[in-house]
């Protein structure tokens, strides 16, 4: 079975400042894996027992021994006798300790990315591209917080020539935290926008913390640059940063022409890249999928990969649920983008909607998140919908009813408001005719994956 490199107990112990308990003969045997779930434990792994609102981990340490478990962390002292443990202060402290020094075993290189909007995008699309030529590792799901990113580090394994990691905050520091586990050899952000407000306050205050991924990437780092962005077209290059900015402005090192909406099948353009140009088609809608191509280009060229790769990786590309997903069945065409929302990622939806041809609803909901300004945040989503060619907009919750407010002012027909989720799906298919185009759009917290479901089995 494979293990992880230098990943010793000893060595796991010594890099979280731990206490080792346990067999002495154990001490020098490499994990085979790290796991917080304990249903999900294999032989030889390392077991992280977080300790939550609902759940203790702790209380399954004598399971994941039964499912072979090598080794588990403790932040309390265990009556075991013949299974080694180690003492921690906090497992989520110690995880991101662990996952850094196993950084430095591995020759992978890392692209981390970040952004206010497109990271998962971004992601796929440069593992997509990057995958033509290499063994890639990409981050899985939604972990991309300070227990998420660490973990998807620590799956890395030594057949992997890249890793494309996604790293997300919600406050300063965090990203701070996050690059000192990954140590990014690439680093991409991808916008500047107004999310987690909260906390930032405003986009300088993003643009602040996003630009933490720098503080411990490598002395040699290539940094990729949404240079349409205005916020990030202020960052500087310095002695170890070399800076490529990517855009559908002309003047960006690597830009795109010849763009062409094909609606929800996706778009076809010319990349054009230090002097090289060539055709490819994205198969996925948006517009804002070309600028994810670009910063893949820009990545896949500076490791030496061909255009013709490139175009292949940027062909092959599928969609992921709740990311503009495109779903048909025998009544309906959905739009599931309904994973998370902020004002930006709202505005592309509703662009992605617009391209289609057909009876276009929009089912929106609400955005979490927005600090002081969540309401007028809403209302300017409402201005941008009203002008947008859309037949039927229904809002849905308490703050969707600014963005409802905002439309109501230009768009009197077909447009609908509803308190809540339940009160929309009681009303849902009187709203609805065969072969419409609905994009159901909301922060993850709306629990809209309950609406793309209903539909979808419709």
């Amino acid at each position: 079975m494979e293990t992880l490199k230098n990943m010793t107990l000893k060595n796991i112990a010594a890099a979280c400042g731990g206490t080792y308990y346990g067999p002495k003969e154990l001490e020098q045997i490499e994990i085979t894996g790290v796991e917080k779930d304990s249903r999900l434990i294999e032989e030889g792994y390392l077991y992280l027992p977080f300790v939550g609102n609902v759940v203790d981990g702790h209380e399954f340490i004598s399971q994941v021994f039964e499912k072979g478990a090598l080794c588990t962390l403790s932040e309390k002292e265990l009556d075991i006798k013949d299974k080694p443990y180690i003492l921690v202060d906090s497992v989520g402290v110690a995880l991101k300790q662990i996952a850094a020094f196993y950084r430095e075993q591995i020759n992978t290189k890392i692209i981390g990315i970040t952004g206010s909007v497109g990271k998962t995008s971004t992601k796929e699309m440069i593992a997509a591209v990057l995958s033509q030529k290499f063994c890639v590792h990409k981050t899985a799901g939604n972990y991309n917080n300070e227990i998420g990113m660490p973990l998807t580090i620590l799956q890395i394994r030594e057949r992997h020539e890249v890793a494309v990691v996604e790293m997300g905050i919600s406050d300063f520091n965090e990203m701070h935290r996050l690059s000192q586990v990954a140590k990014p050899d690439i680093c991409v952000i991808t916008n500047i926008g107004d999310c987690h407000l909260e906390n930032l306050k405003d986009r300088d205050g993003v643009l602040k913390a996003k630009s933490e991924i720098f503080d411990f990437a490598k002395d040699d780092a290539l940094v990729v640059l949404n240079g349409d962005d205005e916020k990030l077209a202020t960052i500087k290059p310095t002695a170890n940063r070399k800076i490529v900015f990517y855009g559908q402005n002309s003047n960006r090192s690597i830009n795109a022409t010849n763009v062409k909406s094909n609606g929800i099948l996706g778009t076809t353009l010319t990349i054009n890249y230090n002097g090289e140009s060539f055709d490819t088609r994205i198969p996925v809608a948006g517009k804002h999928m070309v600028n994810h191509s670009l910063a893949a280009t820009c990545i896949a060229k500076s490791l030496g990969m061909t255009n013709e790769e490139i175009d292949k990786g940027i062909q092959s590309l599928e969609t992921i649920d709740g990311r503009n997903k495109i779903i048909k069945n025998n009544k309906y065409t959905i739009i599931d983008s309904c994973y998370n929302a902020n004002p930006m990622s709202m505005i592309s939806s509703l662009d992605v909607l617009d391209e289609t041809i057909g009876r276009k609803v929009a089912i929106i909901g609400d955005m979490f998140e927005l600090g002081d300004n969540e309401e007028q945040l809403h209302s300017s989503v409402g201005e941008y919908a009203s002008t947008k060619n859309i037949d039927v907009i229904i809002c849905v919750g308490r703050l969707s009813k600014f963005i409802y407010d905002s439309i109501k002012k230009t768009k009197k027909e077909n447009l609908y408001y509803f308190n809540d989720k339940q009160e929309l799906i009681d009303n849902l298919f009187n709203l609805l005719k065969k072969d419409d185009i609905v994009l159901v759009k909301a922060s993850n917290g709306m629990k809209f994956k309950e609406i793309v479901k209903i539909l979808s089995e419709a």
